[in-house]
């Protein structure tokens, strides 16, 4: 294929920022757009003045600037139809609709999925009613219990709840107090799994699936997993698997998504993503994703030495069957800096100093940040992604550690056990 490839890529945290970097390394990139983008990821996308939801603005720039391919980053979009809206319109788009979305969208709905295709997950109870909820807590015999809103909360909407005053807490919150809006209209209340998790994503065109690296997301704030969850402070990659293992993801977990889809005629194209509990009776499903996980993106795409844009056409266009992604060796560590607050009430404005003194080597992915006379302010709750490979995981954190030891602003959070 000789004709570059204009590509849009929908979203403006660091997600999307590893995207572009990735995308413009590709011998079959064109222009690469982001919208609305961030001056952060300006050295490798053009960012535009459009939001991630409006719809027509989307598709009359796609359609104004020969992009031959749509790169959707967030849920959000995809949950309200963006995939769908461009393919109406001729727009190739790495992205699923929204009925696969829905996934995602829904616990309830990924969870009743699950148990259809026997996709091995926790046992669960789902709620319309804060009621019957509140009494199948009081009733409850096993603690842990996990309380989760139904809907998108921004990876905040779950609890992990040690005794029934916490739970019933967990109920009022989401269903009553409504802190997530229409997102806690229901709750689903899971069986607390134990071990260690792992997040597995896997690029899938809706008949065949290819695996990326496995990571791992580190979601407490503080050192020790203490502190509130957030969207993740930081992952590493890759984690190794015993080979029966990685089989059972493959098959059981993978590859039984990949099947229920096509038996229940759901379209997809896109990235899947299982965030698992391995637990002693082997992995188990957490949840789906239906696009590439934050900060596991920043942390996998350094590993990725074939050309993403390649496998993401492939995947648009239905033969991923051919595709061999390959991986460089060694590992990646990604360290995330927050503002003061998060992730609660983040504080913004700070001035960001020391990027110009990060070391070679090592990337920064722009989460939260804004700009102004060519001075980056903290804008977000996760403000940066900071990424380093090395041969082996202590050298990926080594770099990468040092690499965040030369940024600073005032508030500055971050983890110092990533990869422990």
């Amino acid at each position: 294929m000789s004709e570059k490839i204009n590509v849009l890529i929908i979203g403006s945290g660091g997600r999307e920022h590893a995207l572009a970097w990735k995308l413009n390394q590709s011998p079959l990139a064109g222009r690469i757009y982001a919208a609305p983008g961030s001056e952060g990821m300006r050295d490798c996308a053009r960012p535009v003045p459009m939001g991630a939801l409006e719809f027509d603005k989307i598709t009359d720039f796609c359609a104004g600037s020969d992009i031959g391919l749509c790169v959707i980053g967030p849920e959000e979009p995809l949950a309200k139809g963006l995939a769908d809206h461009l393919a109406a319109r001729g727009v190739k788009v790495f992205g699923p609709r929204r009925q696969a979305a829905m996934l995602e969208a829904s616990k309830q709905l990924a969870k009743e999925f699950m148990r259809r295709n026997y996709i091995p997950t926790a046992a669960f109870q789902s709620f319309y009613d804060p009621q019957p909820a509140k009494e199948a807590v009081r009733s409850n015999k096993k603690w842990p219990l996990v309380v989760k809103a139904d809907g998108l909360a921004a990876g905040k909407g779950v609890r992990v709840c040690a005794e029934e005053a916490s739970a019933l807490s967990a109920v009022e919150d989401f269903m009553e107090k409504r802190i997530f809006g229409s997102s806690g209209a229901r709750v689903v209340l899971e069986e607390f799994l134990e071990g260690r998790e792992a997040s597995v994503m896997a690029l899938c065109d809706g008949r065949d699936f290819v695996m990326l690296p496995v990571a791992r997301d580190h979601k407490r704030l503080r050192d020790g997993d203490e502190g509130p969850n957030t969207g993740g402070m930081g992952a590493v990659a890759p984690v190794e698997l015993d080979a029966e293992t990685l089989e059972k993801v493959r098959v059981d977990v993978l590859g039984r998504f990949v099947e229920g889809l096509k038996k229940e005629r759901i379209p997809y194209c896109g990235v899947v993503f299982a965030g698992l509990m391995l637990t002693k009776d082997g992995p188990k499903a957490l949840e789906f994703n239906v696009r590439f996980g934050d900060p596991e993106t920043q942390t996998v795409l350094p590993l990725l030495s074939s050309d993403l844009l390649a496998h993401m056409l492939a995947c648009a266009e239905g033969r991923l069957a051919g595709e061999r992604p390959e991986f460089h060796g060694g590992a990646c560590a990604t360290v995330v800096m927050a503002a003061a607050g998060y992730p609660e009430n983040p504080e913004k404005g700070a001035g960001i100093r020391g990027l110009d003194k990060v070391p070679a080597g090592a990337e920064v992915f722009h989460a939260g940040t804004s700009a102004q006379d060519g001075r980056f302010k903290v804008a977000g709750g996760r403000v940066l992604g900071v990424a380093a490979r090395g041969g082996d995981l202590a050298e990926a954190l080594r770099r990468a550690y040092a690499a965040a030891g030369a940024i600073s602003f005032e508030g500055m959070q971050y983890r110092r056990d990533i990869g422990a």
